[in-house]
């Protein structure tokens, strides 16, 4: 199961801006993209070296670089310095602990995000963290895995030239991508959703110890996605009522379709919550009356041979004429049968699942 708290130790004792990445060490090489486009042109290409994305800061087009990586400081360092990003800027760049948040430095806006996906083999949520740096008209993304991401369906609307995409600037861009990774919270609770759905029928049908276990592993669950969306609300919040240059008016308008998307993504969430808590309160009780209908039985059991192993104690069944005495296999018969009640009874229990 997945850390909820990456460890920080290693930042300890450093003065401010010291870029150390806090996250999950990645060995794959860092890989950089870059779309560059305006009305009437689109480039693609996929750079060698951070230094062929430095000519495009200056071009009067827009252009999204997108860095997939985090692991090697000397990129996220060059491209820090040649684009004047503020040390704080990039210290928080490569510290994936990161809530989700929004900063005005002036000649950009700093946006961290969280990248939700659904890991089918094990079963579970991932999270990564995605930092976007928005300039005049430009987008920097920079992202934690090297293992794709949500984004496809912008970069094909890129290059196809639908919608208005392109012909809008950097801060359309960021919008755009601040969505696809909103809109794929929904895909993110309709898995859940799902999941939560399995557990309530078999909390009907066959309660276990392995449902208690996936009960919790979904509140944990939870627990990440809410840290990763209820900040959300406040970052888009102020995008939207920010006075940045930056963010254009008819941009904000389409970061208010955004907000409203992160509400209903809340509400589900917190409906979600409560349901997980009924469950677990349902599967105690359940448990509970479970145990309760085993101790009624095993005390029925006991209560009619407590009486019976009262009188074989006083006398012993020490009588005169017992033909079983006589047996010469007697003994291995007594053996026997108390081999096969035993025997029965606990194929009983498990029979019943009080085993």
């Amino acid at each position: 199961m997945p850390r909820l708290i990456k460890k920080r130790s290693n930042k300890s004792g450093l003065p401010p801006g010291t870029l150390v990445h806090i996250g999950e060490k990645k060995t794959g090489k860092v890989r950089i993209t870059i779309l560059d486009y305006d009305g009437s042109q689109f480039e693609e290409k996929e750079a060698e070296t951070i230094q062929e994305c430095f000519p495009f800061k200056d071009k009067p087009t827009t252009t999204w670089i997108n860095i997939e990586g985090l692991h090697e400081i000397d990129i996220i360092e060059n491209i820090g310095n040649h684009f004047n990003l503020h040390p704080l800027l990039l210290e928080d760049i490569v510290n994936t602990e990161q809530r989700p948040k929004m900063e005005d430095y002036g000649e950009h806006i700093f946006i961290v995000l969280k990248m939700l996906s659904h890991d089918v083999k094990a079963n579970r949520i991932k999270s990564e963290q995605v930092s976007l740096v928005l300039g005049t008209n430009y987008i920097i993304s920079f992202q934690e895995g090297i293992e794709g991401d949500v984004f496809e369906t912008v970069r094909e609307r890129i290059r196809n030239g639908k919608g208005r995409i392109r012909k809008m600037g950097a801060d359309y861009l960021a919008y755009s991508l601040m969505d696809a990774i909103v809109d794929h919270y929904f895909f993110i609770l309709e898995k859940l959703g799902e999941r939560i759905e399995d557990i309530e029928d078999e909390l009907v049908t066959n309660p276990s110890q392995e449902t208690l276990r996936t009960i919790h592993h979904l509140k944990r669950e939870m627990i990440s996605l809410r840290k990763s969306v209820w900040p959300l609300r406040e970052v888009l919040g102020c995008l939207e009522r920010g006075e940045s240059s930056l963010i254009q008016i008819t941009t904000r308008v389409y970061l208010r379709d955004v907000y409203d998307h992160t509400i209903q993504i809340i509400d589900t969430m917190e409906t979600y919550r409560d349901t997980l808590s009924g469950i677990l309160d349902i599967y105690l009780s359940s448990i509970s009356n479970r145990m309760n209908e085993i101790m009624k039985v095993l005390t029925i059991i006991a209560t009619i041979f407590i009486p019976l192993t009262f009188i074989v104690g006083i006398y012993g069944m020490n009588f005169e004429h017992m033909p079983e005495l006589k047996w010469r296999v007697g003994y291995f018969i007594v053996w026997g049968i108390m081999a096969i009640v035993a025997l029965g009874m606990l194929f009983y229990f498990r029979k019943r699942k009080w085993l």
